[in-house]
């Protein structure tokens, strides 16, 4: 249940179109719901403007559609990150609806229109096309969130003039989420040319003293760019969630 389904439900209580005992059914599992599994927040898209996000990395087929029925049943649009084709696969038989974004790892499900919620522009820019699956996390994130988003992918500092030529498409930016691997040089690099928040994705592609990811990290960690923040290795979702936060219309959720 979000703010505006709450509102509703509190206007038709005040009109008399339903009585207490009604109001209270419709929130009988808030602020949370126990499964086997889970204890599912109904509470979080109220207190933060988005329903709880499913990370499907370890849990098994079983436990992602137990909390899936669970955020369906509350009228929520669903996604799930770090799912992988497998999961995918069945989780797509139970729920026909869902969309698959393999490359991007991602589960969704839009059972009510996404509402607009941005102020502008978020995008998301990849290093190499390497860095492209944790990118496509971000975008569906910001997505799902309410954000037009726009990218640019492949357009790192080994070929810079990629970058420089779409430089009106960084100015036209409320946010810009930033995903490199290697030496993590391509946030700073765009954090010197806009006056926009920069937030950098370190991700784990890259040769042996790459170490998984923590060059980059420190890399990004050490920018002389003003500007520039950083989220952890690979967390396109982490990027997209603080750019939709940054972006938001308004920042009150109740």
């Amino acid at each position: 249940m979000d703010r505006a389904e709450l509102k509703l439900l509190l206007q038709k209580v005040k009109e008399n179109r339903i009585n207490v005992d009604e109001a209270l059914k419709c929130l009988r599992h808030l602020p949370y719901e126990e499964l086997d599994c889970a204890t599912v927040d109904h509470h979080r898209a109220l207190r933060q403007g988005f329903p709880e996000v499913i990370f499907g990395e370890s849990k098994t087929v079983g436990q992602m559609e137990q909390i899936i029925m669970a955020l369906l049943g509350k009228g929520n649009n669903v996604l799930a990150t770090r799912v992988d084709g497998e999961k995918g696969a069945a989780l797509m038989h139970k729920f026909p609806v869902a969309s698959y974004h393999r490359e991007s790892r991602c589960l969704t499900i839009e059972q009510k229109p996404v509402e607009a919620k941005g102020r502008g522009k978020i995008v998301v820019i990849s290093a190499g096309t390497s860095d492209m699956p944790v990118a496509g996390e971000a975008v569906i994130t910001a997505r799902i969130m309410g954000n037009e988003v726009e990218t640019l992918f492949d357009v790192g500092v080994a070929g810079l003039h990629r970058l420089l030529a779409r430089k009106e498409l960084l100015f036209s930016a409320s946010v810009i989420i930033v995903v490199a691997g290697m030496e993590g040089a391509l946030p700073s690099v765009v954090g010197g040319l806009v006056d926009k928040p920069v937030i950098a994705v370190p991700t784990s592609v890259g040769y042996g003293a790459s170490f998984g990811g923590v060059a980059a990290l420190l890399g990004m960690l050490n920018s002389c760019a003003a500007g520039v923040t950083v989220v952890n290795i690979d967390n396109g979702f982490g990027a997209a969630y603080a750019a939709s936060l940054i972006n938001r219309e308004s920042s009150s959720t109740i």
